[in-house]
């Protein structure tokens, strides 16, 4: 047998390292650098950093969940459009970040809609899948739903009826103009901004008004400056765990159940953190000088007259009628549902 030469050996050298190189090491990670507004030290940044460790644990280190919290990577907005240009594989977004994806997640956030939690959960069970499914169809997955509880109406002087929202200047997320054309023909008086800009805006009166849920308002310290909170449940604040769809691809599919149910359950211990937090946290505000605007049954119907009158405006425009539809009817459904129990 003839001793191959240094010539002849070329050829299958290159070839071993393009093998080599193209492989990727039995140790190879996936990091998923995830972004969220939520601030760095509070009970929601505890929990996430609980869920990264339980990551590697389920992945033997294989996947490291790297977290950017308090708005170091911008306002939703801004991490969505890092998330597709890959400098961000995921994030704790709230409906804001969603529906730069896709609008349907925009159903659950309907003000007025719901009359308590439970109403809630059982109409984000039925359309959930079918929102996921639409964010999945733009490159997104929907590892968990959560949500920040019931928003109220903060505001520098109080607000009982509609008419006193209108006399305020009243934060709306900016990047959506079909939202601030909405509040405009309803005769409100919207100023948008990003997230991140609240607690200047509320200081220097270019704002003077903001929905949030109060625990939120105590975490950032709106309160402080919007010292009268209508007893209002405007609306539920919906968010979740998203990560693009070629981040979640190149975990390992043996891990992806796990991750899955961790997200889940970290998820829905964040909802239920904030829901159960809602009354200590208005009850802790109202020490520090905070006023509860309560309303009467006059009041409340002048609230849903107004809101529910814009209900044909939100449908097809600025919800997708199909996601909007859906809502509605298994909202209608859990509500009788529950009646019938109830009996």
């Amino acid at each position: 047998m003839s001793i191959p030469s240094f010539r002849q050996l070329i050829p299958a050298a290159l070839a071993a390292l393009a093998l080599f190189l193209a492989a990727p090491p039995a140790s190879a990670q996936t990091v998923i650098k995830m972004a969220t507004l939520v601030p760095q030290g509070s009970s929601w940044h505890q929990a996430l950093q609980e869920m990264a460790v339980e990551w590697q644990k389920i992945s033997g280190g294989k996947v490291t969940l790297r977290l950017y919290p308090g708005g170091v990577a911008g306002d939703d907005s801004d991490v969505v459009r890092k998330m597709r240009l890959g400098t961000l594989n995921g994030a704790l977004l709230t409906s804001t970040g969603i529906q730069d994806v896709d609008r349907s997640v925009l159903a659950l956030q309907i003000p007025l809609a719901f009359a308590d939690y439970d109403e809630f959960d059982c109409t984000l069970k039925a359309v959930g899948p079918m929102i996921e499914r639409a964010l999945e169809a733009r490159g997104f997955v929907m590892l968990g739903w959560t949500d920040g509880g019931y928003a109220h109406f903060f505001a520098k002087s109080p607000v009982r009826l509609p008419d006193d929202l209108k006399k305020q200047k009243l934060f709306v997320w900016a990047g959506d103009d079909m939202l601030v054309e909405l509040w405009k023909k309803a005769g409100f008086n919207p100023v948008p901004l990003p997230a991140t800009e609240i607690s200047t805006a509320l200081q220097t009166g270019l704002v003077t008004s903001l929905p949030a849920p109060p625990q939120a308002a105590v975490l950032f310290q709106w309160y402080n400056q919007a010292k009268h909170m209508t007893a209002l449940n405007y609306g539920i604040l919906v968010g979740g765990f998203v990560v693009t769809k070629d981040t979640w691809d190149k975990i390992p599919a043996e891990f992806r159940p796990a991750l899955l149910d961790s997200t889940r359950k970290t998820a829905r211990r964040l909802a239920l953190l904030t829901r159960e937090s809602a009354p200590k946290d208005i009850d802790a505000m109202v020490k520090r000088g905070l006023t509860v605007v309560s309303l009467d049954a006059a009041a409340l119907q002048q609230w849903h007259t107004v809101i529910e009158g814009v209900y044909p405006a939100l449908r097809g425009k600025f919800i997708p009628a199909e996601a909007f539809d859906a809502a509605f009817k298994a909202r209608d459904a859990c509500r009788a549902s529950a009646k019938a129990t109830a009996r």
